[in-house]
């Protein structure tokens, strides 16, 4: 029996392979990175190696926090005979949601030998106000 492929012919289309391209194109060249939750701050810790600074731009939006840049290419060598690279270079961007208790517009970030630390401070959990007597007047 022959099977139709998802484009209703009976040949399979010729661009089934690269259709998810684009997205796993774009995981590999996000960064790699890691959360964590300490008493009073959350912790993100992504690896820029190679990523100057000024390239990176940090944003917090309605409790996202997104990481956006570009490892650019060093000028080449003209003459030279490549017989491999597995250097990744163009722009990257990730966003992190965070939690409600997170002070995003509070959040610092400072680059490391390669790796962007990013603290996000917690807001302190709402103390409910104490009973208290309300007097009543009289006119």
């Amino acid at each position: 029996m022959v099977e139709k492929s998802e484009t209703g012919g009976f040949w399979p289309s010729l661009y089934d392979p690269f259709r998810s391209f684009g997205s796993r194109m774009a995981d590999w060249l996000n960064p790699a990175a890691e959360a964590s939750s300490g008493k009073e701050t959350y912790d993100i810790a992504m690896e820029l190696p190679g990523v100057v600074q000024e390239d990176v731009e940090l944003t917090v939006d309605a409790d996202v926090l997104t990481v956006r840049g570009e490892k650019r290419t060093q000028s080449e060598k003209k003459g030279d005979t490549w017989y491999f690279s597995e250097r990744q270079y163009g722009a990257f961007r990730r966003s992190f949601r965070l939690p409600e208790n997170a002070d995003g517009q509070s959040a610092s970030a400072r680059m490391v030998e390669g790796v962007l630390h990013i603290s996000v401070p917690k807001k302190a959990p709402d103390t409910p106000e104490s009973a208290r007597r309300i007097e009543i007047g009289t006119d």
